[in-house]
This record gives structure tokens, sequence and C-alpha cells, in this order.
């Protein structure tokens, strides 16, 4: 590979933006529309730039309120549901949810959802201020959208594949290209699978989807490297005494270690010749058993020098948070946006002064937050700092 060919990874690989001078651009969305989503037949709701506060029993709604919220991005939301399955009761129209975005450019008018599509058509298609988009990645150009939610607290110990979700979310609210690049990879390795399992594969043929996974592979391996720096970097700039531990973050994978160490060329034709010696063993795996599909990212307890996976389950939690607000500090400076916050029950195993720290340093970040709870005396301290909701049965009404 020649010298152009380096040019050309570099290009692709180095979509980060640079770190945007001054505060970041203040993101809120000041009207939220739901149609036949979840327990929600039709809901209205107007709001203020300011944090929203959603308190109610339990399956009352509020989490499914912050999933419509998370599909105002791109991907399956917050809990990885199927489209069907956030539809009320087979809607025959679908569900459909609508937004207003206010920016620092002015209102954007976002739509998403399955309504109007033809039967059997489960595809979600996007609109952004009346026009259809080619894709959910335009909906990065007007906000970022990052979450904490209970079925994350287990990401540490839980399996890997997890954690590389949770690494590419978060390589995504930075790079929107990445979220392609690991669609398209995963395709091509599907294909690649399926060719392998034929009694008789052509390898004409796996070597045409064996050089555009390396060269997406490496790509990957390299987003996923760079965020890791910066994170890593972030986490730094915070004061010994943070109340949430600092992390410290490394990628486990064979491709992620050569990658500052090697050429960019030369790693991505040393996993092209592995995907092609490997041919025999995958056929007998039955699936690909080298790529950035396998890597893992490995957590730190830096203060207890303790693995992650180790700590107490209290520990798993300030440190998770801890790690989504660097994460969110970040987006924020390289994407000139500060992002909006989805923390479901995010109070609720916080002490009081925890709590507090944790709010302020939400408002620190400059964006809006929408947060859950059982108990509203939980959010006290955030009065005339947050609206407050009631959510019951469906229904959202101001408290």
């Amino acid at each position: 590979m020649g010298e152009s060919k380096e040019r050309q990874y570099i290009s692709m690989t180095n979509d980060f933006p640079t770190p945007e001078a001054g505060k970041p651009a203040r993101v809120s969305i000041s009207r939220l529309k739901l149609a036949h989503f979840r327990n929600y037949e039709n809901l209205s709701l107007r709001l203020g730039p300011s944090h929203v506060v959603l308190t109610g029993e339990n399956g009352s709604g509020k989490t499914n309120l912050l999933e419509a919220i998370s599909f105002l991005s791109p991907g399956r939301g917050l809990r990885r549901a199927t489209y069907t399955d956030v539809t009320r009761n087979d809607a025959p129209d679908g569900f459909a949810i609508h937004a207003a975005i206010e920016t620092e450019d002015g209102s954007v008018d976002v739509g998403t959802g399955l309504a109007g599509n033809a039967p059997g058509d489960t595809a979600r298609r996007v609109r952004i201020n009346g026009v259809t988009a080619s894709s959910a990645d335009d909906l990065l150009e007007y906000s970022r959208i990052l979450w904490l939610v209970p079925a994350m607290d287990g990401l540490f110990t839980g399996p890997a594949g997890d954690r590389r979700r949770f690494l590419d979310r978060m390589v995504l609210a930075i790079d929107p290209a990445h979220g392609r690049r690991v669609l398209d990879y995963e395709k091509a390795m599907r294909s690649r699978n399926r060719l392998l399992s034929e009694e008789r594969s052509n390898s004409a043929w796996l070597d045409a989807i064996e050089t555009p996974m390396a060269e997406l592979g490496i790509a990957i391996a390299a987003a996923r490297a760079e965020l890791m720096r910066l994170i890593n970097g972030m986490i730094e700039r915070l004061p010994d005494d943070s109340p949430f531990p600092k992390a410290d973050c490394i990628l486990d994978g064979e491709l992620e270690a050569r990658i500052g160490i090697e050429s960019a060329t030369d790693v991505e034709e040393t996993f092209r010749r592995a995907l092609h010696d490997g041919r025999s063993r995958d056929r007998a795996a039955g699936r690909t058993l080298d790529g950035p599909h396998r890597s893992d990212l490995l957590v730190r307890h830096r203060p207890k020098s303790m693995p992650a996976e180790l700590c107490s389950t209290g520990e798993q939690k300030a440190l998770l948070i801890g790690l989504i607000l660097s994460h969110a500090r970040l987006t924020g400076e390289l994407a000139g946006m500060a992002p909006i916050l989805l923390l479901d029950e995010i109070a609720a195993h916080l002490d009081e002064g925890r709590r507090a720290a944790l709010f302020d340093i939400i408002e620190e970040l400059g964006g809006q937050a929408f947060m859950t709870g059982t108990d509203r005396a939980l959010f006290s301290s955030l009065a005339g700092r947050a609206q407050f909701f009631d959510v019951a049965h469906g229904e959202v009404h101001a408290g």
C-alpha cells in the first residue's frame, strides 16, 4: 500500500473535531410529542431550557419518556428495543415522536418513528424540519444525547459486548461517522461468515469481503483508541478529591494495541492476512475470531488501584457516573454543544452530599438533563434549577 492509501486512512479515521473555544452551546428540548409510544397514547409536553425532573411510581412511564428522547439520536434507544416493541398496542400507524430542539442557531423540528410506513415496513424514518433525513446520523448535527440507566449498573461485570456498545456510543457522540463504520463492518462480517459456512467457499469473494473488513476494522479500532486517549485526558484534568472516583480506561484488543505503534497500513495489512489465514479456523468455529468485534473495555478504580469488576456495587455506580460525566464534558468541548443527559433513577443510591455534587456538576456541564426518580425529595436541591413533573398512568403533569 502506498502513501496515498496511508493518507486516505488517516482522513477516514481522524474525524474527531478539535475542541471548541469557550463554553459549549446549550441545546434543549422545548416541546415533546408522543403518539402510540409504550404506555403513552398521546402526549404533548412543553418545556423550558432548564433541567427536567420526572417523579412517579415504578411503572408509571418515566423511563419510557427518556427512551422516547433517546430516539432523537441514532440507534435503537436506551433499551435497544425493536421498533415494533415500543409501539403501543400494535397501533396500525406505528409510533411517532416529535420534538422541537433549541440550538444556538434556532429551533429545529425533529420527527421520527414508524408512522406513515407501508404495511410491514419496520424501518425508522427521521424527518428534520419537514425533510426526510438520509439517515438517523443526521440528528447528530443538532444534538448529542447521552444516558445512564439502571440496566448499565452491571456494565463492568457483564459481557464484553455490552462494554463494546457502550464504548462505541461514546465514540459516536464525538465522531458521527463511527456508527456507519461499525454497521458496515458487522454487515461485511456476516457476509464472510455466511460464505465460510458454504461447502465450497469462493476464495475471490472472500478476498473481496476481507479487504474492506480490514479497512473498516482498523478505522474502528483507531477511533476507539483516540476516544480512550481523549477520555483519559479529560479524567486526568479532574481534581483528586472529585466526588466520583477517577477511572483508568484501557482498550483490550490486538488491533487497538497495534494502533500508534505500527503504521496504519501495516496494521490493516496484518489484519487482512489474519482474516485470510484464519478461514479454516473461523469456518470450524462458525464465526470470525479476529477483529474489533472481539475487543473489550477495561476500567480500573484509580484511587483503589482495583479493576472495576472487583469493586463494590456502590463503587461501580460512582465510577460509572464519573465516567459518564467526563464523557459529557468531553462531548461538549469537542462537539461545541453541551449534550442532553438522560439519567434514570440517578439519585436513588447516592448519599445527600454526593447527590448535591452530582447536580452541581450537571449544572456546570451547561446542557439540559432529564432525571427520574420515585421520591421527589431526592431532587430538592434542584429547586429553582429544574422543572418538576409528576408521571402517572401515561400522563404527565407539572408538579
